[in-house]
């Protein structure tokens, strides 16, 4: 697909997602994915290899959340090539978004995108999700990270005590919510319809009981 019918299938599921984004937001997610697509031939960020499967796989699919987040601070743990963190920071610019990675090369992509696209509100860290030592979040979120007992485990010492966890989940994870750590519980569950893709998608709210 040629970038004019990839920015029309983006505009048409985010419609479909009821979110009134503007022209520079489009143009911006769809430089994202020029630039994913292009690092991609040489890194592997992502085994997603078709851009239509991109727009709905990776853009649609973190642009998804997006009525859940509240902000002002944000961090994606776990964000590979920056997903959901870079689309969350071009749709929702008053939110500061810190992305959190251990594999260099994604966050050297992530530093290549934020400097690109000018994105002032995103900062990028390479770095373990469990020595980081940024002043606690009041939101969490991670895409397919780990499960949730391990996304806890490692990350609450970044989570505010009246913050929460936000994870973006295919199934509903009943094991993984049975599993969860002593003091933690399931806050709220919001199926997410996201066009596009086959399967069920779910984002799981969590925090400190």
């Amino acid at each position: 697909m040629d970038l004019m019918s990839l920015r029309a299938l983006l505009e048409q599921q985010a419609t479909a997602l009821s979110l009134n984004l503007t022209d520079q937001q489009i143009d911006q997610l769809i430089n994202y994915l020029e630039l994913l697509i292009k690092w991609n031939k040489a890194y592997n960020l992502t085994a997603v290899r078709d851009p239509s499967e991109m727009v709905s796989r990776h853009l649609v699919d973190s642009l998804s959340v997006v009525p859940f987040v509240r902000g002002p601070r944000i961090i994606d743990v776990g964000s590979g090539p920056g997903l959901p963190g870079i689309p969350l920071a071009i749709c929702l610019p008053n939110v500061r978004v810190v992305t959190l990675d251990s594999n260099g090369k994604k966050t050297r992509f992530q530093n290549h995108v934020k400097v690109t696209l000018g994105l002032d509100n995103l900062a990028i860290i390479n770095g373990r999700a469990e020595e980081c030592d940024e002043p606690a979040f009041p939101e969490v979120i991670s895409r397919a990270f780990a499960s949730l007992e391990d996304m806890i485990t490692w990350t609450q010492q970044l989570c505010a005590d009246d913050g929460v966890f936000l994870a973006m989940k295919g199934q509903y994870p009943d094991e993984e919510l049975a599993a969860l750590p002593a003091g933690f519980e399931l806050k709220e569950s919001h199926p997410l319809l996201v066009p596009g893709t086959d399967g069920t998608r779910h984002l799981l709210v969590l925090g400190r009981e």
